[in-house]
C-alpha cells in the first residue's frame, strides 16, 4: 500500500524502460500490473543497431562520416538535401539499405491496436533481421524477443513514458543550468518551480 493508502494491486498497467530492475521492481511491488516497455526504448535499440552498421561500415567507407542522424533521424523529418544524401547512401551501400529498411519497418508496429496482429509482425520483423546477417539488427531481434510480452502489450495498453521523459529533461536541464545544487531542498524546490505547474497569481489587496 502506498502513502496515500492506494493498495499496489490495483495498479493494472505500467510503463517501464528495458532496465532488468525495473523489470524486478515491477514484479515485486506491482504484482497484478502488466508491463508495457516504452516506445522509446524499444526504439532506441534499433536505432542503436542502424547506427552500429554505419560505424562498421564507414570503416571502409570514410563518406559514411557525420551521417549518423541522415541515417537515424524519421525520413520526413529531413531537409531536402538531407533525404536526397540518403536515398544516395542506401542506394551505394546495400547493408546501409538494408539496415534502414528495418529500421523504418518496425516503426508500423507501433500503428497496431491488435494484440495478435502485433505479434506477426513482430514475428517476421524478427526474422527478417536475423535472415538479414546484419549482427548489430540480430542482437536487436533478440533483445526485442527478451522483452516480447512487454512489448506487444503495447497494442493493448498505449501507454509509454512520454510525460515523464519530458518531466526529467526538464530536470536535468535546470540542474546543468545551477552547475549542481548545495542541497536536495534546493533541488526538490527548483524541480517544483520548474515542473509543477505552480500558480503565482493573486488577488490585489
Amino acid at each position: 500500500m502506498d502513502e496515500n493508502g492506494s493498495p499496489s494491486e490495483c495498479v493494472e498497467q505500467v510503463s517501464i524502460d528495458m532496465s532488468p530492475a525495473f523489470i524486478a521492481g515491477c514484479y515485486e511491488s506491482l504484482p497484478n500490473a502488466a508491463i508495457t516497455f516504452d516506445r522509446f526504448h524499444v526504439t532506441k535499440v534499433v536505432n542503436k543497431a542502424m547506427d552500429d552498421l554505419r560505424r562498421i561500415e564507414r570503416q571502409e567507407c570514410s563518406e559514411l562520416k557525420n551521417h549518423k542522424y541522415t541515417l537515424l533521424k524519421n525520413n520526413e523529418n529531413l531537409s531536402d538535401k538531407k533525404f536526397d544524401e540518403l536515398l544516395e547512401l542506401i542506394t551505394l551501400y546495400p547493408k546501409l539499405g538494408e539496415g534502414y529498411q528495418l529500421k523504418e519497418l518496425l516503426r508500423e508496429f507501433w500503428n497496431f491496436n491488435d494484440t495478435k496482429m502485433a505479434e506477426k509482425f513482430l514475428k517476421d520483423w524478427c526474422k527478417q533481421a536475423d535472415k538479414s546477417g546484419i549482427f548489430p539488427f540480430q542482437k536487436a531481434a533478440n533483445t526485442i524477443r527478451a522483452h516480447w510480452s512487454g512489448i506487444i502489450n503495447y497494442a493493448k495498453s498505449k501507454i509509454n513514458n512520454g510525460i515523464l521523459e519530458g518531466i526529467n529533461s526538464k530536470i536535468q536541464l535546470a540542474k546543468r543550468r545551477a552547475r549542481g545544487y548545495r542541497n536536495k531542498d534546493n533541488f526538490m524546490n527548483m524541480i517544483l518551480f520548474t515542473c509543477g505547474k505552480l500558480n503565482f497569481s493573486h488577488s490585489p489587496i
